[in-house]
């Protein structure tokens, strides 16, 4: 049996039980407000009689901030079902701090561990504050989250349609990276709350008819941190701009921001402060286990190989730093076969694809390489067991939130971080935050393929056995694979220069040194018959037959993952902030000076190796540092004339001292000559133009005159045309006769016979036949 149909007794009826309910929450939430300031976390619990309902006997509200349950918030009951249907019971602390400011309306700056329920803290505020307003299809957009990465906005779009499962409000996703924009944009208009990224949120502001956000009522910006940087800020401050002021405002991050000029730009009024950890002893999850690995860049490859084939029935999530790193580690570790399935993401891949490839990864154990485009607020449902970064890292926060990954919502965890001896200083830094970490150095260990024990103690995780397991050496296997597949090997020039590239820009000079990594070694870590040449720009240092140019790095973060920022294309030079897409002229071989072969032999020589091939694209530039004024002029005898000593005064044989009044003079009387100069030449060019338009005019006028003849003459000529016609066509012909007795051997000259001579002529051809 169907449902039955509601009356309109039973509409009204449920309308007005809506209304006493929404009176009833206002009274709730006002009467029992948090004094501003406070934090929530730090009230006691509530007696028994007052967590089952709204009213205490005496018919007072009951309190609900320092409530551990999401059924004692001054919530709706269509919420409370949505929460209950997706299991939502307990609320956790970074929902019990941020909740009760929320639900009042207050700004607010949620800072909290990665994995601590963050999404519910704002997902929560958004329904109620649309279901206190009766929101309706016709009020347009009531609500807009703004996430930095495609993934993250799903993420977020889910767990909404979940929580808000029991209200009417209708929801949109929108973000880059797939087909429908113009579904999009005939539908846009009707959304009550839109999950989406800023690139494709501007698209519509800009594109879109009748698209408006002038009855906003709150705003969200999750990983607020990384939204308000640099990288959005073309995309963000237009879409504040476009906003109204007056709304509530929610910001969310493990790393909040709270740079002044940062709020300013958001109008926040009064914002609530809410760090949930900020007292803890750590600022990373109690049940994660960190470890950090010094290891030299030519054996990053040997030590994760090794590691991924002695941890088969884990899942792996792998960080790398740019996206040409993660293309060639994933095809050649899939061309080695470790008995785990490998797979990739990156911001090049499409949407369709990269959400494919999450849900592969969720579903069963597998490794997924990747590059920071996961680091932030994706949760994997407690999939991912380790958390590997082969690449350092470019701060503190960059890796929490990579570490966020694993050990989410009170789980275990843990983590493996790779730093080359360079790097090394990242250690303090991670101490420094309340990061605990433990060093395990490998100095002492043979990392060529001997018998060792990779991590003799990694807190139990990495097991493996002396005598047994191997750190095993697979550079002669990548070299093999670039001989067989022409293609990889391209892979893994830009891969090798993309790395490079992207530790020279990093800011933090004091950990990251591209001058102390032996770029030799890597390069035949990754299988390179040669090593690439790259040039680094406003690099005062050399190493031994290292550094050779080729190419110039310019400044900025050169493979960025972020999704929603546009990257202009070039081949050689770039200046964006995003991307890594090298053309064939990217990079240029360098073979050593000894032949061939490939010998390493020059290096401890220090010998110089020339480049065999340049950018043909390549522009020259003029070094700053050229000295200048360097030009010798000669008077009329032939001897030299030191710049500036026309208008110098000599004081001595041996010195020459400039007269500073006869040089202001000197420049002004050039001045007035170059005036002068330059007014004549203003004058010739001015005439030049009137007489370029004088003369077009008069041959607009010429060809007029002379369309107006032909027309005439075509008249007077179409009669006498139409006379001569017939006569024109008849002197074209020619007749034969039978015997060939005509003119030119049986052709018969029409042009000098009268008529009377053609009627006779066939008369007599009638005759004949």
């Amino acid at each position: 049996m169907g449902r039955p149909k509601k009356t309109r007794g039973m509409k009204k009826q449920m309308r007005l039980a809506e209304e006493e309910e929404i009176l009833l929450l206002k009274q709730w939430i006002e009467s029992q407000k948090p004094d501003s300031g406070s934090n929530p976390l730090a009230l006691g619990p509530l007696p028994e009689r007052a967590k089952v309902g709204k009213l205490q006997e005496d018919g007072v509200f009951s309190r609900y901030a320092g409530v551990t349950r999401f059924d004692q918030l001054p919530i709706s009951d269509k919420t409370k079902r949505g929460l209950k249907e997706a299991k939502f019971v307990d609320m956790l602390d970074s929902q019990r701090a941020a909740l009760p400011h929320a639900l009042c309306g207050r700004d607010l700056l949620g800072a909290a561990r990665t994995g601590s329920g963050k999404t519910l803290a704002f997902v929560i505020p958004v329904l109620e504050t649309l279901h206190k307003e009766r929101w309706g299809p016709e009020d347009g957009v009531g609500c807009i989250i703004i996430s930095p990465t495609r993934e993250l906005a799903a993420q977020t779009f889910t767990v909404l349609n979940k929580v808000g499962k029991f209200h009417k409000f209708s929801a949109g996703l929108l973000i880059g990276g797939r087909e429908g924009v113009d579904v999009e944009k005939e539908r846009v208009n009707e959304m009550n709350i839109l999950v989406c990224a800023p690139g494709r949120l501007l698209q519509h502001m800009d594109e879109t008819p009748n698209f408006e956000c002038s009855n906003l009522k709150i705003l969200i910006l999750d990983e607020a941190d990384r939204v308000l940087d640099s990288a959005f800020k073309g995309q963000l401050d237009p879409i504040i701009s476009q906003l109204p002021k007056r709304r509530q405002t929610l910001l969310f991050s493990a790393t909040q921001t709270k740079k002044v000029k940062d709020l300013a730009r958001l109008s926040l009024r009064d914002p609530e402060y809410i760090s949930v950890h900020a007292e803890s002893v750590t600022a990373t999850p109690t049940t994660l286990s960190q470890s950090v690995m010094i290891v030299p860049v030519e054996k990053k490859l040997d030590m994760l190989w090794s590691f991924i084939r002695t941890h088969l029935n884990d899942r792996i999530l792998v960080f790398l730093s740019t996206k040409k790193q993660v293309k060639f580690v994933h095809e050649a570790f899939n061309k080695l076969r470790p008995g785990i399935p490998l797979k990739s993401i990156h911001g090049k891949m499409s949407q369709e694809k990269r959400m494919g490839v999450y849900s592969q990864f969720i579903d069963k154990q597998s490794v997924l390489f990747c590059t920071d485009v996961l680091e932030r607020g994706l949760d994997f449902d407690q999939a991912v067991d380790w958390v590997v970064q082969v690449d350092c890292p470019d701060d503190v926060p960059s890796y929490i939130h990579r570490v966020g990954r694993t050990a989410r919502c009170n789980t275990p965890g843990k983590s493996l971080l790779f730093l080359t001896p360079s790097e090394e200083k990242m250690v303090e830094r991670l101490h420094e935050a309340k990061i605990p970490i433990k060093l395990i150095k490998v100095e002492d260990l043979v990392l060529c393929g001997r018998n060792l024990d990779l991590v003799s103690d990694l807190d139990g995780y990495v097991q493996q056995q002396a005598n047994s397991d191997k750190v095993q050496e697979i550079s002669r296997q990548l070299a093999s694979l670039l001989v067989s597949f022409p293609d990889l090997q391209t892979v893994a020039q830009r891969a090798f220069i993309t790395y490079l590239r992207s530790i020279h820009k990093r800011r933090d000079k004091e950990i990251f040194d591209v001058t102390k990594l032996s770029i030799e070694d890597f390069s035949a870590s990754l299988g390179l018959p040669f090593t690439p040449r790259i040039r680094f720009a406003n690099l005062k240092t050399k190493k031994k037959g290292v550094f050779e140019s080729s190419i110039d790095i310019e400044p900025g973060n050169d493979d960025d993952d972020d999704d929603n920022v546009a990257a202009p294309r070039r081949v050689v030079k770039r200046k964006d902030l995003l991307g890594d897409d090298l053309e064939e002229e990217d990079f240029a071989l360098r073979p050593n000076e000894e032949g061939k072969g490939g010998d390493k032999s020059n290096k401890d020589e220090g010998v110089p190796m020339p480049g065999t091939r340049v950018s043909k694209n390549k522009k020259l530039k003029i070094s700053q540092h050229r000295p200048s004024g360097t030009r010798v002029k000669f008077d009329e005898e032939g001897n030299p004339v030191a710049p500036l000593a026309v208008v110098a005064a000599s004081a001595t044989e041996t010195e020459v001292a400039l007269d500073e009044e006869a040089r202001n003079d000197y420049y002004k009387k050039l001045g007035e000559q170059l005036r002068k100069v330059d007014h004549e030449d203003k004058k010739v060019e001015k005439e030049k133009r009137r007489e370029k338009r004088m003369k077009a005019k008069i041959k607009r006028k010429q060809g007029d005159m002379e369309e107006e003849e032909e027309e005439e003459g075509d008249e007077r000529s179409a009669s006498s045309e139409e006379e001569t016609g017939r006569k024109r066509k008849r002197a074209k012909k020619t007749y034969f006769d039978d015997n060939g007795d005509g003119e030119e051997g049986g052709k018969i000259n029409t042009d000098s016979v009268s008529i009377a001579e053609l009627e006779e002529m066939a008369l007599k051809l009638i005759t004949q036949s």
